[in-house]
Protein backbone atom coordinates (compact mmCIF):
# COMPACT_ATOMS: atom_id res chain seq x y z
CA UNK A 1 0.00 0.00 0.00
CA UNK A 2 0.81 3.98 -0.44
CA UNK A 3 1.22 6.31 1.84
CA UNK A 4 0.48 8.80 -0.37
CA UNK A 5 -3.09 7.66 -0.98
CA UNK A 6 -3.89 8.69 2.44
CA UNK A 7 -1.91 11.39 3.06
CA UNK A 8 -0.74 14.48 1.09
CA UNK A 9 2.89 15.81 1.14
CA UNK A 10 3.33 18.95 3.15
CA UNK A 11 3.87 19.95 6.47
CA UNK A 12 1.59 18.01 8.40
CA UNK A 13 3.20 14.96 7.08
CA UNK A 14 6.44 16.43 7.92
CA UNK A 15 5.52 16.83 11.69
CA UNK A 16 4.11 13.93 12.27
CA UNK A 17 7.87 12.28 11.00
CA UNK A 18 9.41 14.76 13.10
CA UNK A 19 11.06 13.19 16.36
CA UNK A 20 11.62 15.93 19.67
CA UNK A 21 15.45 15.59 18.59
CA UNK A 22 14.99 16.64 15.34
CA UNK A 23 13.45 19.72 16.37
CA UNK A 24 16.48 20.65 18.88
CA UNK A 25 19.24 20.83 15.65
CA UNK A 26 16.47 22.54 13.74
CA UNK A 27 14.37 25.05 15.11
CA UNK A 28 11.27 25.96 13.80
CA UNK A 29 9.90 22.46 13.18
CA UNK A 30 7.59 20.96 15.19
CA UNK A 31 7.74 17.22 17.19
CA UNK A 32 4.93 14.63 16.65
CA UNK A 33 4.19 14.36 20.05
CA UNK A 34 0.78 15.78 19.68
CA UNK A 35 -0.20 13.64 16.98
CA UNK A 36 1.15 10.93 18.23
CA UNK A 37 -1.56 11.71 21.20
CA UNK A 38 -4.62 11.80 18.69
CA UNK A 39 -3.32 8.93 16.64
CA UNK A 40 -3.28 6.88 19.88
CA UNK A 41 -7.00 7.77 20.35
CA UNK A 42 -8.32 7.42 17.35
CA UNK A 43 -6.17 3.70 16.70
CA UNK A 44 -7.76 2.80 20.29
CA UNK A 45 -11.16 4.01 18.59
CA UNK A 46 -11.17 2.29 14.99
CA UNK A 47 -9.60 -0.87 16.40
CA UNK A 48 -12.19 -1.17 19.15
CA UNK A 49 -14.85 -0.89 17.09
CA UNK A 50 -13.69 -3.40 14.22
CA UNK A 51 -13.37 -6.02 17.24
CA UNK A 52 -17.20 -5.37 18.40
CA UNK A 53 -18.16 -5.38 15.23
CA UNK A 54 -16.25 -8.64 13.92
CA UNK A 55 -16.52 -10.95 17.10
CA UNK A 56 -19.78 -10.01 18.15
CA UNK A 57 -20.08 -13.17 20.79
CA UNK A 58 -16.64 -12.01 22.35
CA UNK A 59 -16.33 -10.76 25.98
CA UNK A 60 -15.09 -7.50 26.82
CA UNK A 61 -12.04 -9.30 28.20
CA UNK A 62 -11.01 -11.02 25.32
CA UNK A 63 -11.81 -7.83 22.97
CA UNK A 64 -9.48 -5.79 25.15
CA UNK A 65 -6.58 -8.10 25.51
CA UNK A 66 -7.11 -8.57 21.86
CA UNK A 67 -6.82 -4.85 21.00
CA UNK A 68 -3.85 -4.76 23.52
CA UNK A 69 -1.93 -7.00 21.04
CA UNK A 70 -2.80 -5.17 18.00
CA UNK A 71 -1.74 -2.16 19.08
CA UNK A 72 1.13 -2.82 21.22
CA UNK A 73 4.68 -1.39 20.44
CA UNK A 74 5.93 -4.36 18.41
CA UNK A 75 3.16 -4.52 16.18
CA UNK A 76 2.84 -0.87 15.19
CA UNK A 77 6.53 -0.72 14.98
CA UNK A 78 6.44 -3.66 12.20
CA UNK A 79 3.48 -1.82 10.45
CA UNK A 80 5.74 1.15 10.45
CA UNK A 81 8.53 -0.87 8.91
CA UNK A 82 6.46 -1.79 5.97
CA UNK A 83 5.04 1.36 5.74
CA UNK A 84 8.67 2.68 5.44
CA UNK A 85 8.53 5.10 7.86
CA UNK A 86 12.25 4.08 9.47
CA UNK A 87 13.49 5.64 6.24
CA UNK A 88 11.62 8.82 6.52
CA UNK A 89 11.48 10.01 10.08
CA UNK A 90 13.44 13.14 11.00
CA UNK A 91 16.31 12.31 13.55
CA UNK A 92 19.10 14.32 15.27
CA UNK A 93 22.76 13.21 14.95
CA UNK A 94 22.70 11.89 18.55
CA UNK A 95 19.47 9.40 17.55
CA UNK A 96 20.67 8.34 14.53
CA UNK A 97 24.23 7.52 15.46
CA UNK A 98 22.56 5.72 18.49
CA UNK A 99 19.71 3.25 16.61
CA UNK A 100 16.92 5.32 16.29
CA UNK A 101 15.47 4.12 13.11
CA UNK A 102 15.37 0.40 14.04
CA UNK A 103 14.15 1.48 18.11
CA UNK A 104 10.39 -0.18 18.63
CA UNK A 105 9.17 2.52 20.53
CA UNK A 106 9.86 5.43 18.18
CA UNK A 107 8.44 3.40 15.14
CA UNK A 108 5.36 2.89 16.95
CA UNK A 109 5.18 6.26 18.30
CA UNK A 110 5.78 7.94 14.29
CA UNK A 111 2.99 5.24 13.27
CA UNK A 112 0.68 6.78 15.60
CA UNK A 113 1.41 10.35 14.81
CA UNK A 114 0.84 9.64 10.99
CA UNK A 115 -2.35 8.36 11.69
CA UNK A 116 -3.16 11.21 13.87
CA UNK A 117 -2.47 13.26 10.85
CA UNK A 118 -4.04 11.28 8.57
CA UNK A 119 -7.36 11.71 10.57
CA UNK A 120 -6.51 15.38 10.83
CA UNK A 121 -6.22 15.93 6.82
CA UNK A 122 -8.84 13.16 5.79
CA UNK A 123 -10.92 12.69 8.75
CA UNK A 124 -12.52 9.21 10.67
CA UNK A 125 -13.77 7.38 7.28
CA UNK A 126 -9.76 7.87 5.29
CA UNK A 127 -8.36 6.26 9.09
CA UNK A 128 -10.87 3.37 8.67
CA UNK A 129 -9.92 2.84 4.89
CA UNK A 130 -5.90 3.01 5.97
CA UNK A 131 -6.46 0.86 9.01
CA UNK A 132 -8.46 -1.54 7.41
CA UNK A 133 -5.34 -2.21 5.10
CA UNK A 134 -2.92 -1.97 7.33
CA UNK A 135 -4.82 -4.30 9.82
CA UNK A 136 -7.00 -6.84 7.48
CA UNK A 137 -9.85 -8.63 8.98
CA UNK A 138 -8.20 -12.11 8.79
CA UNK A 139 -5.64 -10.53 11.06
CA UNK A 140 -7.72 -8.83 13.73
CA UNK A 141 -9.55 -12.40 13.59
CA UNK A 142 -6.46 -14.49 14.02
CA UNK A 143 -6.29 -17.33 15.70
CA UNK A 144 -2.88 -16.68 16.80
CA UNK A 145 -3.30 -13.16 18.87
CA UNK A 146 -3.05 -13.69 22.40
CA UNK A 147 -6.19 -13.21 24.56
CA UNK A 148 -3.16 -11.76 27.19
CA UNK A 149 -1.58 -8.34 27.12
CA UNK A 150 2.09 -8.15 27.08
CA UNK A 151 2.25 -7.31 31.31
CA UNK A 152 0.44 -10.31 31.69
CA UNK A 153 2.21 -12.72 29.33
CA UNK A 154 6.11 -11.34 31.20
CA UNK A 155 4.47 -11.85 33.74
CA UNK A 156 3.44 -15.49 33.46
CA UNK A 157 7.15 -16.28 32.11
CA UNK A 158 8.95 -14.71 34.82
CA UNK A 159 7.40 -16.88 37.34
CA UNK A 160 7.80 -19.66 35.32
CA UNK A 161 11.42 -19.05 35.11
CA UNK A 162 11.71 -18.52 38.94
CA UNK A 163 12.41 -14.93 38.39
CA UNK A 164 9.89 -13.46 40.40
CA UNK A 165 7.39 -10.68 39.87
CA UNK A 166 9.03 -7.56 36.84
CA UNK A 167 9.47 -4.67 38.47
CA UNK A 168 8.44 -1.00 36.37
CA UNK A 169 10.38 2.05 37.17
CA UNK A 170 9.84 5.51 35.61
CA UNK A 171 13.15 6.64 34.15
CA UNK A 172 11.95 9.96 32.83
CA UNK A 173 8.51 12.07 32.54
CA UNK A 174 8.52 14.91 29.87
CA UNK A 175 6.48 17.38 27.90
CA UNK A 176 3.57 19.31 29.10
CA UNK A 177 0.68 17.75 31.20
CA UNK A 178 -1.99 17.10 28.04
CA UNK A 179 0.96 15.22 26.27
CA UNK A 180 3.58 13.93 28.82
CA UNK A 181 6.03 11.37 27.28
CA UNK A 182 6.96 8.55 29.65
CA UNK A 183 10.12 6.33 29.23
CA UNK A 184 10.07 2.95 32.12
CA UNK A 185 11.88 0.28 32.76
CA UNK A 186 11.14 -3.03 33.64
CA UNK A 187 13.59 -5.03 35.91
CA UNK A 188 13.48 -9.04 35.64
CA UNK A 189 15.72 -11.06 38.23
CA UNK A 190 17.66 -8.00 39.66
CA UNK A 191 18.70 -6.69 35.98
CA UNK A 192 16.66 -4.39 33.59
CA UNK A 193 15.90 -6.56 30.45
CA UNK A 194 13.82 -3.43 28.30
CA UNK A 195 12.48 0.01 28.37
CA UNK A 196 9.68 1.38 26.73
CA UNK A 197 7.98 4.55 25.92
CA UNK A 198 4.21 5.89 25.98
CA UNK A 199 1.96 9.12 26.50
CA UNK A 200 0.50 7.14 29.92
CA UNK A 201 2.37 5.05 32.58
CA UNK A 202 0.52 2.42 30.76
CA UNK A 203 1.62 2.69 28.12
CA UNK A 204 4.93 2.90 28.76
CA UNK A 205 4.69 -0.35 31.07
CA UNK A 206 3.25 -2.37 27.87
CA UNK A 207 5.68 -1.19 25.69
CA UNK A 208 8.29 -2.41 27.96
CA UNK A 209 7.11 -5.37 28.66
CA UNK A 210 6.36 -6.18 25.01
CA UNK A 211 10.11 -4.86 24.43
CA UNK A 212 11.22 -7.94 26.99
CA UNK A 213 9.22 -10.69 26.00
CA UNK A 214 10.66 -10.00 22.40
CA UNK A 215 13.94 -10.39 23.82
CA UNK A 216 13.40 -13.38 26.72
CA UNK A 217 10.99 -15.25 24.74
CA UNK A 218 10.76 -13.74 20.58
CA UNK A 219 7.47 -16.32 20.15
CA UNK A 220 5.44 -15.08 23.18
CA UNK A 221 5.66 -11.66 21.54
CA UNK A 222 4.75 -12.34 18.25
Amino acid sequence: MKLSDYIKPGRLFTQALTHRSYCNEHPGYISNERLEFLGDSVLSLIISDRLYRLLPESPEGELTSRRSNLVQTITLAEKAKLLELDKQFLLSHGEEESGGRTNTGLLANTFEAVLGAIFIDSGVDVCYQFLEKVFPDQEILSDKISVKDPKSLLQELSQAKGWGTPLYQILSASGPDHAKQFIISVTINNRIEATGSGLSKQKAETAAAAAALAKLSPSSAS
